[in-house]
């Protein structure tokens, strides 16, 4: 993991103060991810959707999380979760973008 920001300080001291949410789970979720830190954030981004079961951001940054901890098949159905609450939602840009994440996923590695 790289130095923590500045943001990932002030949203740990926001969480660590008793604040809690899916917002701030998301904000986590994602510093934690872009430090470099998957696992951590896969914490974060699944308490989000927890929170907010409709949080499509949440659901497409929880399955970039997993697929970047090397976790395929959750990362796909955490898209899948996500598509569906995106479409229930009506968020037609987070639904096509997980698609097109979720379809990346579910194609097989040609052999070397």
């Amino acid at each position: 993991m790289t130095e923590p920001s500045a943001a990932l300080l002030r949203l740990q001291k926001l969480l660590d103060g008793g604040k809690d949410s899916a917002l701030l789970r998301f904000g986590l979720g994602f510093e934690y991810l872009r430090a470099g830190d998957p696992g951590t954030a896969i914490t974060h981004l699944q308490r989000a959707v927890t929170f907010d079961p409709t949080y499509s951001a949440a659901w497409k940054m929880l399955g970039k999380a997993l697929a970047e901890a090397g976790r395929d098949q959750d990362a796909l159905n955490a898209y899948r979760d996500g598509i569906a609450a995106a479409a229930n939602k009506g968020d037609k840009q987070a639904m096509k973008e997980m698609q097109v994440f979720a379809k990346r996923l579910a194609k097989p590695v040609p052999p070397a």
